[in-house]
């Protein structure tokens, strides 16, 4: 999936698609950690930790090119 910025004031704003926030079960209230290698940008819901606890490494990972539309 590829996608642009849009401009939204001084700053941009990347533009999630709703395939994605149902996939993540994130909406304009979930908290986002932001983070980068020095070449990728990482955006994740933060979630409870006791969740992350129950949660095996690995078990949400998906791509998101899969969600492309052929």
């Amino acid at each position: 999936m590829v996608k642009r910025l849009t401009k939204h004031g001084n700053s941009l704003a990347l533009v999630i698609d709703r395939g994605v926030l149902d996939l993540l079960d994130i909406d304009a209230d979930t908290p986002l950690t932001i983070t980068t290698d020095g070449n990728c940008l990482v955006v994740a819901p933060l979630r409870d930790p006791a969740r992350q606890k129950k949660v095996p490494r690995g078990a949400g990972e998906c791509s998101i090119e899969s969600m492309a539309e052929p």
